[in-house]
């Protein structure tokens, strides 16, 4: 149907209600002819069902404040039909045809060749077709866990996993009609949304609440998704997860959730990551760390020290004569992955062995070291600090 021919229909009449009418009295009249004329109470009356389809086009523009206004306003500009004349256009009324209008040069009266029936066409969604067609649906999206080892977490890894979802129903091929041949909606006329005011001049849409959402209506339930389309089903997918994922990430993996409807894009698969701790190493943020031992000649005199890395060959650092217990340093990147694909760096923590036995020879020897610092105490300025404080 062209935008034409909405401007010329009379909502109004079709509806039985007067055009001051409130928005009480437009829901009041629709709900009324609705249960008289709907189709399952009509089977096989072709003409309460095209009854039916009008009532539901009336009721979508003038249920809608904002569609209602732009709707009288148009009628109003084009006197149902008939062009207004402007003053001293003379006592006789001309009719002007529409199609100079909506159809351009050389369409027709139901054609668009731009201009206002573009403009029109956006007013009443149909897009200047008249074609009610259902809307393209989304996949749902979908979420899963997966279990990594510390070093998978680090340098990425491609794990299977198991997933179950809504799939469309191979018994009915997606339809939700045992027969495969679903109607469109009669309530949302495909769409899949309904028109709700909250005031203001405009209005919300929520799902349908006949058809859920899908724009369709079986009329033969299928046994397997009883009529929704949809059914579960499970797969195996290999999914990689990226290098540097850490404990309880939520990766989101776009397009690949459960695919949609009527050429609809499929829904996002969201993975939420869980990490098994490490033996040596542990994470912050982008720097992984490690505790390394020394022994006190080590960390008094000075000298170098192999240290493990994740994966790779130890590297080796030297520690400065007196280093204290508890001193950290850095490995330049030996960490984790970053996002820039740069790693971040190995922090490296001194901790002082203690002996548990020693032997004559090395217990004469820290005897000698005793007696040659025994004038040296290493916690007289604790005990000033303490006093002054």
């Amino acid at each position: 149907m062209s935008t034409k021919d909405f401007i010329e229909k009379d909502y109004y009449k079709v509806l039985g209600v007067p055009k001051d009418a409130t928005e009480a009295e437009i829901k009041k009249a629709y709900r009324k002819l609705a249960r008289e004329f709907h189709p399952d109470a009509n089977k096989g009356n072709a003409k309460a069902e095209e009854r039916f389809k009008e009532i539901s086009e009336a009721n979508d523009v003038l249920g809608d404040p904002k569609k209602r206004k732009e709707y009288d306003e148009a009628r109003a500009l084009f006197g149902n039909g008939g062009f207004r004349p402007g003053p001293g256009a003379g006592g006789g009324s001309f009719n002007f045809d529409l199609s100079d209008l909506f159809g351009g040069q050389g369409q027709g009266a139901g054609g668009f060749g731009g201009g206002l029936g573009d403009v029109f066409g956006g007013l009443f969604n149909r897009g200047g077709t008249g074609t009610t067609r259902t809307q393209p649906r989304r996949g749902q999206d979908v979420e899963s866990e997966v279990t990594l080892s510390f070093t998978e977490a680090i340098e990425g890894a491609t794990v299977p996993l198991r997933m179950s979802s809504q799939q469309p129903c191979k018994a009915c091929s997606g339809t939700g009609d045992r027969n495969g041949t679903p109607r469109v909606c009669p309530t949302c006329v495909g769409t899949g949304q309904v028109a709700r005011g909250s005031g203001g001049g405009f209005s919300l849409t929520d799902p349908c609440p006949d058809c859920k959402g899908r724009g369709l209506i079986a009329e033969n339930p299928c046994d397997v998704c009883k009529g929704s389309g949809r059914a579960k089903s499970s797969r195996t997918m290999q999914v990689r997860i990226p290098a540097g994922v850490s404990d309880g990430q939520r990766i989101r993996l776009r397009g690949k959730g459960a695919p949609g409807e009527r050429g609809g894009p499929a829904g996002d698969l969201y993975v939420v990551v869980h990490v098994k701790d490490h033996p040596v190493f542990g994470r912050k943020g982008d720097n992984l760390t490690v505790t390394v031992p020394v022994t006190y000649p080590e960390a008094a005199l000075g000298g170098e020290v192999r240290v493990p890395t994740l994966g790779g060959p130890p590297v080796t650092l030297k520690l400065p004569p007196g280093t204290p217990n508890g001193r950290t340093m850095r490995a330049r990147g030996k960490g984790a992955v970053r996002k820039d694909g740069t790693r971040g760096d190995l922090l490296v923590t001194v901790e002082v062995s203690v002996p548990k036995d020693l032997t004559g020879k090395a217990r004469d020897a820290l005897e000698a070291y005793r007696e040659a610092t025994a004038g040296e105490d290493p916690r007289a300025e604790l005990f000033q600090a303490a006093k002054g404080a």
